[in-house]
């Protein structure tokens, strides 16, 4: 019977050090992320020495997130072996969206979100800011829109509606009512524009499917829907947590336009 050593995790100790961070220091700084970020944790100087001798190859999800905090890095790029590698969703410059390939990326990626979704613990739960674009035919431009959207999970259900007076355009709100299965998320959206706008009140509605990451912080995908003149269209759709945090003075800070 052959054991295999551990494998130092040296980009770990080279970051911390570079961050002019004893290992009880980066402890502390990893506790103080996981508070900031509403994700309590219990990182110890012990930690962080089973981390960089490599006993401890995989950080759980908060100290994951707390890690990319206080060093400014993703997580995959501190020298962890990742069973679920922290794959990113991106264009594949021919109008879809792709994973990163990665071993056992697709499968292990899914696998976490679904178990995620699956108990129910309010992973997806926050503020996030959602951003679409589309095409407007009558004025031959893309345009943007954006809103500060509180999402609440309840199972694989997700529901997400705009903050009052958090849209890029005026009085349009948006509701998504989406459902999580594995690391997709399927559902519809609406939104009624505001009735002295471009688009004199008309209300929208249409499908929408994104991709998600891992680390539960970014969806990135396609809407789809009717335009002004009864045609279909489609064009990308992002959502990014901003704030895990649904307090009321939370829902109070966002409900402006965003930049």
């Amino acid at each position: 019977m052959t054991t295999t050593a551990a494998v130092p995790n040296d980009v770990l100790r080279a970051v911390r050090i570079g961050l002019r961070m004893s290992q009880d220091d980066f402890a502390k700084a990893i506790r103080r992320a996981g508070a900031e970020l509403g994700e309590p944790n219990e990182a110890s100087k012990r930690l962080v020495q089973r981390w960089e001798a490599g006993t401890s190859k995989t950080p759980r999800g908060v100290y994951a997130r707390a890690l990319e905090r206080v060093t400014g890095r993703p997580v995959e790029a501190l020298g962890f072996t990742l069973p679920v590698p922290m794959t990113r969703v991106h264009a594949d410059k021919a109008g879809g969206h792709d994973m990163d390939a990665g071993t056992g990326g697709a499968t292990s990626a899914a696998a976490s979100a679904q178990a995620a979704a699956q108990a129910g613990d309010g992973t997806f739960s926050g503020v996030w800011l959602s951003r679409y674009e589309f095409y407007s035919s009558s004025r031959g431009e893309t345009y943007e829109g954006k809103h500060y959207v509180v999402l609440v999970q309840h199972g694989n259900r997700l529901t997400a509606q705009s903050l009052p007076g958090a849209s890029s355009n005026p009085d349009s709100p948006l509701t998504l009512d989406l459902t999580v299965d594995r690391n997709v998320v399927t559902g519809s959206w609406v939104e009624q524009t505001a009735a002295d706008g471009y688009y004199n009140g008309a209300r929208y509605h249409g499908a929408v499917q994104l991709l998600v990451e891992p680390t539960g912080r970014r969806m990135a995908g396609k809407w789809v829907g009717f335009g002004k003149d009864f045609d279909v269209n489609t064009g990308p759709w992002e959502l990014r947590l901003v704030d895990r945090s649904t307090s009321k003075a939370t829902l109070e800070r966002y409900s402006s336009p965003p930049e």
